[in-house]
């Protein structure tokens, strides 16, 4: 079952056709930036954005700083939305528990399926934007021991941003594994893909905007876009791990509770379409 919800995943072109648009807004800056050398002030705009003027390969941490607030989430929202809701909306989710798979095969299928779905579109955003920063914004730290700077001032050797790039994107994986656990929940309670989305993307702007709110802070460290942005602090010297930390539990908490829900739901569900 997970071999053919992946098939279906890679062969279906509104897969393609939404990851060319995530990776699209991230090319768009770096062609901007590369054109008017104007980056944002220190401390402004996207993380990372005002540095990669001069180090084209920090991109892919600007890139994922542009598309994970809202880009990202919403990409996620809708495919985890459609994982039950939509097949039972185009009458096939009836006809897919009649043959001899099991609920709960079926819902591991769909996740791994909206999981698989991230991967591949951290992978290409990250892969295109660091093509695009060696080669429009600098290249003066791709090189076997060339420096590359931290936030915190200091150098980095390649090997250093490697494995500290790579540990931010699975940060940046695991937080949309918490918004696909949300989603997937929903997606069995909604009778429409769409109210599934759109019911997971109130919940996450309403985190963000919440986060702003002073009289929110007592329920700020539990909010599900708190820690999203905390992979910024893997780039300090040395790495606070904090927030990271923190970031990880609470997505982990997301993840078992909303994947539970779901799958306590959709066991008790009554499928008549």
């Amino acid at each position: 079952m997970i071999r053919v919800e992946l098939v279906k995943l890679v062969r279906s072109r509104r897969t393609w056709w939404t990851i060319a648009l995530i990776d699209a807004l991230p090319a768009l800056v770096a062609v901007l930036l590369a054109v008017t050398d104007l980056g944002p002030r220190p401390g402004t705009g996207p993380a990372f954005l005002s540095a990669v003027l001069t180090d084209g390969t920090l991109f892919p941490l600007a890139a994922m700083g542009i598309v994970l607030p809202l880009f990202l989430p919403i990409a996620v929202s809708i495919t985890a939305g459609e994982a039950i809701a939509g097949e039972a909306q185009q009458g096939t989710l009836r006809y897919m528990l009649v043959r001899p798979v099991g609920r709960t095969r079926l819902l591991v299928a769909k996740l791994v399926a909206v999981m698989a779905f991230v991967v591949l579109t951290v992978l290409v955003v990250a892969v295109t934007a660091y093509v695009l920063g060696v080669l429009l914004l600098g290249n003066e730290s791709v090189t076997a021991t060339g420096p590359a700077t931290s936030v915190s001032g200091s150098s980095m050797s390649t090997p250093e941003l490697i494995g500290r790039t790579l540990l931010a994107l699975a940060y940046a994986m695991l937080c949309m594994l918490g918004v696909a656990a949300i989603a997937l929940f929903l997606s069995t309670v909604a009778e429409s893909p769409l109210g599934a989305a759109l019911g997971t993307m109130a919940i996450l702007v309403a985190s963000t905007l919440l986060l702003t709110l002073d009289a929110a802070d007592s329920i700020a460290p539990y909010l599900p876009t708190r820690y999203w942005l905390a992979f910024v602090d893997l780039f300090r010297d040395p790495i606070l791990w904090r927030d990271v930390l923190r970031g990880v539990l609470l997505q982990a908490v997301y993840v078992v509770v909303f994947v539970g829900a779901a799958w306590a739901n959709f066991m008790t569900k009554d499928v008549t379409d």
